[in-house]
């Protein structure tokens, strides 16, 4: 019975991941039954036993999902034209669909995002222990293809700014980052590296002792400045690196591969330092499912 379940779990998480690559598209019941393989008479009501909600309302949240980053840090966008993008036919619309859905206004959203709650309408569950389920072997399957390459990593100078508590702020934090670079210009985002380091595993780490650093490189100190951005360093050596393609919720994947697989088969150990990230694109750039993110692990 529970082989059948995680079966059907992983039907609808393929259904899930062809929505996130396909939001500018006209998808019919037609179309994502036959990516389920399943009759179309059933996968409306398979679909909502598994993921909690029905495929339509899905599709919204995903939808309503990009906007939500496209009103916190694409600010020259407007409202009415993030509207349109997320298929609705008048701003109106959006905004009684984006309230009912996140609790603030687009504009309201804009001005402050409440990322704490925003982050819990995307907790839907799976029948299985609450999430679809995968055993260690499956998800080396799916990331066995990864190419891990080993790399010298030039030491890179960084503005940084610090991130302390909850994981669910960590977007509060970056949100500053990108204000205080568009306002000094000391590490403009077009021209310079952008990237994130985690000093503990998210999922394994108190909230009020989780620290997470957003960086950008630059040449040149910071100076003191309201925002708390101070200069720092990314040590240079030996690092394996491995490119991750698609949503940052899934980095996880990428990161358990290099150490449970990689690492043991390839003789190498980890130096004194965190795991970190070079963020390739932004999610107010691009699909959730087109993000690049290559990760970074020192080695002794």
């Amino acid at each position: 019975m529970k082989d059948k379940l995680i079966a059907y779990d992983e039907r609808m998480s393929r259904v899930c991941d062809y929505v996130n690559r396909h939001l500018n598209d006209t998808l019919t019941l037609e179309t994502l039954s036959d990516v389920a393989a399943l009759s179309k008479y059933h996968f409306h009501r398979l679909f909502k036993a598994h993921i909690g909600m029905s495929v339509i309302n899905f599709l919204q949240l995903a939808r309503l999902k990009r906007a939500s980053f496209r009103l916190a840090f694409e600010k020259d966008i407007r409202i009415i034209d993030i509207a349109f993008e997320a298929g609705f036919e008048s701003p109106e619309a959006f905004a009684r669909a984006f309230k009912r859905t996140f609790d603030q206004s687009p504009s309201e959203f804009r001005a402050k995002p409440q990322w704490p709650e925003w982050h819990k309408r995307f907790e839907y569950q799976t029948q299985i222990e609450g999430a679809v389920q995968m055993d260690v072997n499956k998800q080396m399957d799916l990331t066995k293809q990864l190419d891990v390459k080993v790399v010298d990593f030039e030491t890179t100078k960084v503005a940084l700014l610090e991130h302390h508590g909850s994981p669910d702020r960590v977007l509060e934090t970056a949100g500053r980052f990108i204000l205080w670079r568009k306002e000094t210009g000391l590490s403009p985002v077009k021209s310079s590296k952008t990237f994130g380091i985690p000093y503990s595993d998210p999922n394994t780490t108190e909230p009020e002792h989780f620290r997470w650093d957003v960086c950008g490189s630059i040449r040149e100190d910071v100076p003191p400045n309201e925002y708390g951005v101070k200069t720092g360093v990314i040590p240079g050596g030996r690092c394996a690196v491995v490119r991750h393609k698609g949503s940052h919720d899934t980095l996880e994947q990428s990161i358990y591969y290099v150490y449970r697989q990689w690492l043991p088969d390839s003789g190498e150990e980890v130096r004194d330092y965190p795991c970190f990230f070079h963020y390739l694109n932004f999610i107010h750039e691009v699909d959730e499912c087109d993000l690049l993110t290559d990760i970074y692990f020192p080695l002794k």
